[in-house]
């Protein structure tokens, strides 16, 4: 799959988060919500220090390879391969958008 085949915001997402926590913060909502690891993250700073945690924690690269699309979720499918246990695994990322951000991510097997 392509990455252009994905929606902008979850293209954008996907780009921001090779970057920096601040551009990851940038594609959600002011009151979004991310679900990772058992824990939820709720607005833009919990969800950029949760990403500050996470790209100190562990290097990673995501391939998307596959999308469904039901009513207001996008599920997108992708191989993750990195230095965290478990490694490689393929992770489903559950995207609700709005208003051409990211509303709601929740990240699980």
């Amino acid at each position: 799959m392509k990455t252009t085949e994905l929606p902008q915001p979850i293209t954008a997402y996907f780009a921001a988060d090779r970057q920096d926590p601040d551009a990851v913060g940038a594609c959600f909502t002011a009151d979004a919500t991310v679900r990772d690891e058992g824990r939820t993250h709720a607005g833009r700073a919990a969800i950029r220090a949760w990403k500050a945690a996470a790209s100190t924690q562990y290097r990673y690269t995501v391939e998307p390879f596959a999308l469904e699309a039901r009513d207001d979720v996008c599920t997108v499918t992708a191989h993750v391969r990195g230095d965290f246990p478990g490694s490689p695994v393929d992770l489903r990322y559950r995207f609700r958008l709005a208003q051409g951000l990211i509303a709601s991510l929740e990240i699980g097997v």
